[in-house]
């Protein structure tokens, strides 16, 4: 028979004891069936097709006592396990063929295939390419892509100026990276797929004004400009500058971003 729980094989029901007896377990309160075999019914607890069942209740030769629920919650673990591999799987494969491509020019199938799926996976994971898309620009968020230079800006520690200096030499390090280069890409798709696309655009536009909101909140509110107004204006500058030091890094120097930044946030950091 195979065990409900681990799928091994056990012994069939009514095999003998080394001393030749039927085990008191695979008969009803221990007595006779004429030599019968219970075919797996619970006897008080006991054997069920030749396995104990530590006195828990059965019903089908299954535990259906505490066991069950263990047993359940474990599969669930694994079920959920296998789900984050296979977003994750997704995502870098939509990552890396998007940056390369474009995001029209890598459909769902191709992101299924380079990820060693079906396309199957894709939709059970994803409503379509949009919500792929702005997935990915949650897990970007949710790295806390480029958060080390925020910090820096945000080190009360630490004299003005000084902070606004190691917030560019953070900034220029960080665009050292090909990450940085593959986000730019990225970033550069998901505002062109945003502009052509009316229902992507305003989603791809809320994940924008969660990020200055999040950059407003650490600002003083200032007379002449507004704690909103000045993280929008950083997050131009975050942007622009790494795009434009990309794609020409001999002239355009990513340690301006220091110059940049303190003349849009140096009187309304903390």
């Amino acid at each position: 028979m195979i065990d409900a729980q681990n799928g091994r094989r056990t012994a069939e029901s009514g095999s003998r004891t080394p001393d030749g007896q039927i085990p008191a377990g695979a008969i009803p309160n221990g007595q006779p069936t004429n030599g019968q075999p219970t075919n797996g019914r619970p006897a008080n607890g006991q054997a069920t097709n030749g396995q104990p069942t530590n006195g828990k209740a059965t019903v089908n030769g299954k535990a259906t006592v505490n066991g069950g629920g263990a047993v359940g919650a474990s599969k669930g673990g694994r079920r959920q396990e296998r789900r984050e591999h296979t977003r994750s799987a997704l995502l870098g494969a939509a990552q890396q063929l998007w940056a390369e491509r474009g995001i029209h020019g890598a459909s769902l199938d191709d992101v299924a295939a380079a990820a060693g799926l079906t396309k199957g996976a894709v939709y059970s994971n994803f409503a379509g390419k949009t919500d792929l898309l702005l997935a990915l620009l949650e897990r970007y968020t949710h790295d806390r892509i480029g958060s080390e230079v925020c910090d820096e800006l945000r080190d009360t520690d630490r004299p003005m100026e000084e902070r606004f200096e190691r917030a560019g030499q953070a900034y220029a390090a960080r665009l050292e990276t090909e990450d940085a280069r593959l986000l730019a890409l990225l970033l550069v798709e998901f505002w062109l797929y945003g502009m052509r696309d009316f229902a992507a655009g305003w989603r791809i536009s809320d994940w924008y004004a969660e990020r200055r909101a999040y950059i407003a909140r650490g600002l003083a509110e200032t007379d002449d400009v507004s704690s909103h107004d000045r993280a929008t204006l950083a997050m131009a500058l975050d942007f622009g500058l790494a795009f434009q030091h990309l794609l020409d890094p001999d002239r355009v120097d990513a340690k301006l971003y220091a110059t940049g930044m303190r003349m849009v946030l140096d009187q309304a950091l903390p």
